[in-house]
């Protein structure tokens, strides 16, 4: 098993992405890593590091698509880049995945122009995992279609599904559609077509949720276009940062309030953990000719190490091939 990381994505490139791979190596048997990216630099980062290095190879590359890039142009004609070069391994088969902090963009238009759709599917998907009251949820679309079709929706729900069961080893996750409400008649001409065909399709869908229902688990996949997923996904992000920080700031206002603080740290750490984008991190793009893999553009050698894990588990599970299975599936009716 081998997978392809682009060495040079992301705010913290390269030292926090090497250094998060050779972490992984050091914990996990069973894989290699394929960095590209400039090869001066990693070799540097990995002088300092302890590792089997047999298990971390290296392809040079002499170009970085940057957060600035505009992702078309950026795909088209930096040919040389990270990103291009390790999407292009994947496609050859030099790898089993391909990871990237890197220009969400421009990662999402290389996953179409350079890797492909899986034959039969309408538009591909991005796929975010948050944690909930009961169980992870994944949303999906988190950013990838704007609009989409109601015969998309069908599709993102097969994609979630099959993600969910590889991750979690649910064999009938539950799906919902996300809404304005959970009645029926609610949501817009494109969201109530979608609901009827989501009642026809073979998951299990439990119907229209609202995004309360969300933090409760209420459904274990959830299914929305990409525009609200993004917007939902980053407002959470930004709600849980913002009460993190408001329960700092109440636990040093006083001596009391301090030993309170105490009290309660180790329950608030582990709530933390659970919420954490470090943690949980990692967006595959479903639906497309390979495993590619979107860690945020902040990410850390800790979060490259967990998105390595999970990685690997999508692997083992052959997600690719369960998503093409379920498609086919759709044109044999």
């Amino acid at each position: 098993m081998k997978i392809i990381v682009d060495a040079m994505g992301g705010d913290n490139a390269p030292f926090e992405i090497v250094k998060g791979c050779v972490d992984a190596i050091n914990i996990k048997k069973g894989f290699n890593i394929l960095l590209v990216g400039d090869e001066k630099q990693i070799s540097k980062i990995l002088s300092d590091c302890s590792y089997d290095e047999n298990r971390i190879e290296i392809k040079n590359t002499s170009e970085v698509i940057t957060g600035n890039d505009v992702p078309t142009i950026a795909i088209k004609q930096k040919s040389d880049s990270s990103m291009v070069v390790g999407m292009n391994l994947l496609k050859a088969k030099s790898g089993d995945a391909f990871l990237s902090a890197g220009n969400s963009g421009a990662l999402l238009t290389g996953s179409l122009l350079l890797i492909g759709r899986i034959k039969g599917v309408i538009r591909p998907a991005l796929g975010a995992v948050i944690p909930s009251k009961k169980n992870d949820v994944l949303l999906i679309d988190a950013g990838l279609n704007s609009e989409c079709r109601p015969e998309s929706y069908v599709q993102f729900a097969k994609f979630g599904s099959q993600f969910y069961k590889c991750m979690y080893d649910v064999d009938k996750p539950t799906v919902g559609l996300l809404n304005i409400g959970s009645e029926d008649k609610k949501g817009t001409p494109e969201v109530k077509e979608a609901h009827v065909l989501l009642k026809e399709a073979p998951i299990n869908y439990q119907g229209n949720i609202e995004g309360n229902d969300i933090p409760e688990g209420k459904t274990q996949v959830v299914v929305c276009n990409g525009f609200i997923g993004n917007i939902l996904l980053k407002f959470l992000e930004g709600t849980v940062k913002f009460m993190f920080n408001g329960v700092k700031e109440a636990i040093k206002a006083n001596f009391f309030s301090k030993i309170g603080g105490l009290l309660i740290m180790k329950p608030l750490r582990k709530f933390a953990r659970s919420a954490d984008a470090d943690t949980v991190g990692g967006a595959p793009v479903l639906g497309i000719n390979g495993l590619v893999i979107k860690s945020h553009g902040n990410s850390k050698a800790k979060t490259i190490k967990n998105v390595i894990m999970k990685t690997i588990t999508l692997i083992e599970k052959d997600i690719v091939n369960e998503i093409r299975l379920s498609i086919q599936g759709d044109n044999n009716e």
